[in-house]
């Protein structure tokens, strides 16, 4: 992201260049390992002129993180158009290029390190997990969620987020096969939910009438059938009622 040549720049375009150097920097290597040097190197100025922007690495560690929340927060964002399972397939698609693409940076904003040191990181992981909840809830069409349904959906967050960071970790299961499995384990973690409750049964199959068969829950259920074709159904009474 090296601009080539200097050239002066208004004080909101300086700002915005350096985040975006530090951001590009911190997205391939912890950002402890990156000094303000080079991110003055990078941006073609010299190191005084980058204190003259950001008091010092950590402030312009944090104003990079707050563009990489909000541009992951952004990842969540899907027309509430066409199947969910679809949807959430598209979501999971874009979430994982942002984790492809910010490898570094995206496990320093998740897990913090020596660099974050306040309580700035945290609230942005909390509000980027907060966007990415209130998205989901907003596609299940349920203005009041019920409490069974906030533990479904925030633990599919978690999950999202816990099983991108261990991908990182050698990248040894394909990424588009990582993506589907998310989206059934929220269909699993869901449906689960919903042996124990009424209202999440309804949810549930509100959700599923409107899946097509080669859609991913529909995928999901064909799997689940070749896995063990002869298990013989448990017997109504020995259900959970909910």
């Amino acid at each position: 992201m090296t601009t080539g040549v200097r050239r002066r720049m208004g004080v909101d375009e300086r700002r915005q260049q350096l985040i975006g150097v530090a951001l590009d920097l911190f997205s391939r290597r912890s950002p402890e390992e990156v000094s303000i040097d080079e991110i003055a190197a990078a941006a073609g100025i010299s190191r005084p002129l980058v204190y003259h922007y950001f008091p010092g690495k950590q402030s312009l560690y944090e104003a990079a993180l707050r563009r990489a929340a909000d541009e992951l927060a952004a990842r969540f964002l899907e027309p509430l158009e066409g199947p969910l399972g679809a949807r959430l397939l598209r979501v999971m698609g874009r979430f994982f290029d942002f984790v492809d693409e910010h490898g570094p940076g995206f496990s320093a904003l998740m897990r913090g390190g020596p660099a974050v040191g306040s309580s700035t990181a945290s609230a942005m992981i909390d509000e980027v997990r907060q966007a990415a909840y209130e998205q989901i809830i907003t596609h299940l069409g349920v203005s009041d969620p019920p409490a069974r349904l906030e533990l479904v959906v925030r633990s599919w967050v978690s999950l999202a987020e816990s099983t991108a960071l261990i991908w990182l970790d050698g990248r040894r299961i394909p990424r588009a096969e990582l993506e589907t499995q998310l989206v059934h384990d929220f269909a699993a973690l869901a449906a689960v939910s919903a042996a124990y409750d009424r209202e999440m049964a309804g949810i549930v199959l509100r959700v599923l009438s409107q899946e097509p068969a080669d859609g991913p829950f529909g995928e999901l259920l064909a799997r689940l059938s070749a896995f063990a074709p002869d298990v013989p159904a448990v017997p109504a009474q020995r259900l959970p009622k909910p």
